[in-house]
């Protein structure tokens, strides 16, 4: 009898599965994870890699979560926010590059300026992409932090149709010793509801290797992300930011057995939630210069390029070492498809690349939280 290999074909993984997929080691044993978690994949979402082009449009943030390099208390970073004309530009750039996706990615702000001002690209972006060789115009997701109910609604009545707001850990131990007393874990919860309410499709994920993190917390993780209607995961790798309170904490993991966790991860996730999109993420390439590459082997489907332009982007760095900060977009497309390639996939040009999930969740009658 093989215990992985039955593990490995469940339809329905319980607690303690997720816990020895998560903890698997050994190259033999990490190489069936990987093979059954692309199986899986091309069963279920197929075998093609979808790009998000990624704008940063602001660091401006009120937040000040203890891990993050643009956090509202690091008097050390440049603040800056993108011109609509920069904005357009990139967004242009993306439909014509066949990118067929879009992310607006920026700090958290709640103020009725910046709220009017997403609602004004978003029209702009969906009315002038579909000039491009896209009938449905770009496709757009947001990336901008807890709003209120009713901001979601605006945004998504614009045109905006996808929503990414980690929740870093469902721990709520945990998530408390990475955020200050002003941002709560229920918060986060509400705010996914409230993106579901709204009628997006539902991104979430979380940081890996955060010390004092355990196998049965990521596990946990996962039996969220499965129980909630999310239909887009993105995770990486810890890393910390040196003007953060975060910035000298020690990293318990090996860095080799820290990638190789993100890896199970996004493996085991693939596994347990198998019609959902997963990135392959930057911070990934952080750690490993073929980071994105090996996400891609372990069953992820998504990649974001940066769009950012380059004089920006040494402004909005969440972590340290993070990669690409000065390679143009034109650089960045033919390097990324060149990853891409090299790990046996192709990139699915001109498609929004919706996750199978989405559809079935509604269609069961289960498109809200």
């Amino acid at each position: 009898m093989d215990p992985l290999n039955t593990v490995l074909h469940k339809e329905h993984l319980t607690r303690e599965d997720l816990v020895l997929l998560l903890g698997l080691r050994t190259p033999s044993d990490t190489a069936r994870l990987r093979a059954r978690a692309v199986d899986v994949m091309r069963a279920q979402v197929g075998d093609s890699v979808f790009y998000r082009g990624i704008i940063e449009l602001s660091n401006i943030c009120a937040c000040d979560c203890n891990y993050c390099g643009i956090r509202a208390g690091n008097a050390k970073v440049e603040r800056f926010t993108l011109t609509e004309q920069e904005v357009m530009d990139g967004a242009r750039w993306c439909a014509q590059a066949g990118y067929g996706s879009l992310v607006l990615q920026a700090g958290e702000r709640g103020d009725a300026g910046f709220r009017d001002f997403i609602s004004h690209l978003v029209r702009r972006i969906r009315a002038e992409s579909v000039l491009a060789d896209l009938p449905q115009g770009l496709g757009i997701t947001l990336s901008l932090g807890e709003q209120p109910l009713e901001t979601y609604r605006q945004w998504h009545e614009a045109g905006a149709h996808r929503y990414l707001l980690r929740i870093e850990t469902t721990d709520p131990g945990l998530f408390a010793t990475i955020h200050p007393p002003a941002q709560t874990l229920a918060a986060r919860k509400q705010a996914l509801a409230d993106l579901a309410e709204a009628g997006f499709l539902v991104g979430t994920g979380v940081m890996i290797g955060i010390p004092g993190q355990t196998l049965q917390m990521l596990a946990d993780d996962i039996l969220f992300f499965r129980d909630h209607p999310i239909d887009m995961v993105g995770m990486g790798p810890w890393l910390p930011h040196l003007d953060t309170p975060m910035g000298d904490w020690v990293q318990p993991l090996p860095e080799a057995d820290q990638l190789q966790l993100c890896l199970n991860m996004i493996a085991t996730v693939r596994l347990a939630c198998p019609d959902v999109n997963i990135a392959a993420t930057t911070a990934l390439q952080a750690m490993v210069p073929d980071g994105r590459e090996r996400g891609l082997s372990y069953g992820a489907n998504v990649t974001m390029p940066n769009l950012t332009p380059v004089h920006a982007r040494g402004n909005y760095k969440l972590y340290e070492g993070k990669p690409c900060m000065d390679e143009a977009r034109e650089e960045c497309r033919g390097c990324l498809m060149g990853r891409v390639e090299s790990v046996g996939r192709t990139v699915a040009l001109n498609q929004w690349g919706d996750p199978p999930a989405y559809a079935r969740r509604v269609g069961e009658g289960k498109g809200h939280w």
